[in-house]
């Protein structure tokens, strides 16, 4: 879902990977333009003796875990309705199915990072590997909703630190800033190319294995890369790496795991039950807690005086809506798919096709307007595009011609090729070495919350519509269409609000504060 970042035929602009900083190399396991990784200075050489080959070879090692991360997602929502008649599963079982994964994702994605940096890339990546592909097995031998929904949290914790990990490595070995623009282009395209390609190799599993074979055709490919990250992946570690957050971590932990749990279960127990206002009144106990505690710390986990950027946090905000909206859109659209329409699993994932092919047509022309400083023209492109997809969408049901259904499915691949591009490049207008990174990997994390958010909400409202007939869930979807509507309305407004004047001057008085801490100043 989240998983779009560079495509082939867009480099970073050379100012652009200057600017991250090396020491937080931290990524959305759905790829987004590079992040903090390597040695301090983006024109230190990587690592030293490695021959092209060897650097090409652990390239793909890199490409190859971002390949079963991102895959995974887009495979799993195809095989949800296999899921269901199965093992008899809940509405929110599937949720869940879903949001243990990216909810695990967003929790940890700084955590992941900074670990490597500390106690070295390659044994965390290798640890992450093992983790993913023994979550991988365990999902398809679960034999309830339950254990699915805790071998999902068990792959989504290796997940955590494939991706982070593997563009750090990616960085500390290419040499050059030419060189290494190009390693993360090719890197940030296997995202695009798992999106394309997910759905329908999901299905074609699904119709032919069952679902239980979209979890494990992951374990050959986890297996061989173990072995080759032994045999070709160089140790490296950050010359200082910023110090574990434990509070901080918790605190994020309580926010994100109450809020989506008292979504996903509201439908059932109300908004009045004690369990609900349980876990909304510790969300919001956790969230003044973070904002008590983070701007203690020497290296906070939440660095909250980001927030002072106005381009900061409308990127945050931007990419929060943005996944919301896809995560929504994918796991009602796989259920209409299959569920309303009647459709196998091969032919619902064909029917996405068309949305990962947009992705990689347009997610270059993204990348190279944001190159030339036009992120205004892809993220109101982007706003459009969600906004007219969802309310396009109010005029599907189980009847419309399929053509007609397809042409719909084409604004939101507008919408998705157009906005990861700027998202990242917003948030780190402006930021110092110190923060850029900082900057970079809060947007990913934010990218999983949406995503995770969306899966949660729309799951909730069209939840009491499963099982009911066609018109029912067509009709209860028109309640996601109209917040699929209103996010892409959200994100026209930031947009135009995050590229003017005054966001940009937010942005230079942040970044002067920081480069005032970095010299020592109070």
């Amino acid at each position: 879902m989240s998983c779009f970042g560079l495509l082939p035929g867009f480099e970073l602009p050379l100012d652009f990977e200057h600017a991250l900083n090396p020491n937080v190399s931290v990524m959305s396991p759905l790829t987004q333009p590079a992040a903090a990784a390597g040695e301090r200075g983006a024109a230190r050489p990587g690592v030293p003796g490695l021959s092209r080959r060897r650097r090409l070879l652990v390239l793909a090692v890199c490409c190859a875990s971002v390949i079963v991360v991102v895959m995974d997602i887009s495979i799993v929502n195809v095989a949800l309705p296999a899921i269901r008649r199965d093992l008899h599963a809940s509405v929110s079982g599937l949720q869940w199915t879903v949001d243990a994964y990216t909810l695990v994702l967003a929790s940890f994605l700084v955590l992941a990072g900074s670990t490597g940096d500390r106690i070295g890339r390659r044994r965390v990546f290798q640890t992450g590997l093992a983790a993913f592909g023994l979550g991988s097995l365990l999902c398809g031998l679960a034999p309830g909703t339950g254990w699915l929904i805790a071998a999902r949290a068990l792959q989504a914790a290796g997940g955590t630190m494939l991706n982070p990990v593997a563009m750090a490595i990616v960085v500390n070995t290419f040499p050059g800033p030419a060189e290494r623009a190009r390693a993360i282009g090719v890197f940030g395209s296997m995202s695009g190319l798992s999106l394309a390609l997910g759905p329908v190799l999901g299905g074609a599993l699904v119709d032919a294995l069952g679902w239980h074979s979209v979890f494990w055709i992951n374990v050959p490919i986890v297996a061989a890369a173990i072995v080759c990250t032994a045999l070709l992946v160089p140790e490296s570690r950050a010359p200082r790496a910023r110090r574990f957050d434990p509070a901080g971590q918790v605190l994020v932990i309580l926010v994100l795991g109450s809020v989506v749990y008292a979504i996903i279960e509201s439908s059932w127990l109300g908004w009045t039950s004690p369990v609900i206002l349980g876990l909304l009144a510790l969300a919001v106990l956790s969230v003044l807690g973070i904002l008590w505690y983070e701007p203690r710390r020497g290296d906070p986990l939440l660095e909250l005086r980001l927030f002072r950027s106005v381009s900061f946090s409308s990127a945050i905000l931007m990419a929060v809506f943005a996944l919301c909206g896809f995560g929504a859109f994918l796991f009602v659209t796989t259920q209409y798919l299959q569920a309303v329409r009647g459709l196998p699993a091969f032919a619902a994932g064909l029917c996405l096709l068309p949305v990962g092919g947009l992705v990689m047509v347009l997610s270059p022309v993204a990348g190279r307007l944001v190159g030339a400083r036009r992120s205004r023209l892809p993220l109101v492109a982007a706003g459009a595009g969600l906004a007219l997809g969802g309310g396009a969408s109010l005029w599907l049901g189980p009847a419309t011609p399929l053509p007609a259904v397809l042409a719909v499915y084409l604004l939101f691949g507008v919408f998705l090729g157009a906005v990861n591009p700027p998202l990242t490049t917003t948030a780190v207008a402006g930021m110092p070495v110190s923060m850029a990174g900082v900057a970079a990997s809060l947007v990913s994390a934010g990218r999983q919350t949406g995503t995770t958010l969306g899966v949660a909400i729309s799951g909730t409202i069209v939840g009491a519509a499963f099982g009911r007939g066609g018109m029912a869930f067509t009709g209860a979807e028109h309640g996601v269409w109209w917040l699929v509507c209103g996010l892409g309305g959200g994100i026209l407004v930031l947009a135009l609000l995050s590229t003017g004047r005054w966001a940009q001057g937010t942005a230079a008085r942040a970044a002067a504060l920081f480069e005032e801490l970095d010299r020592g100043g109070a």
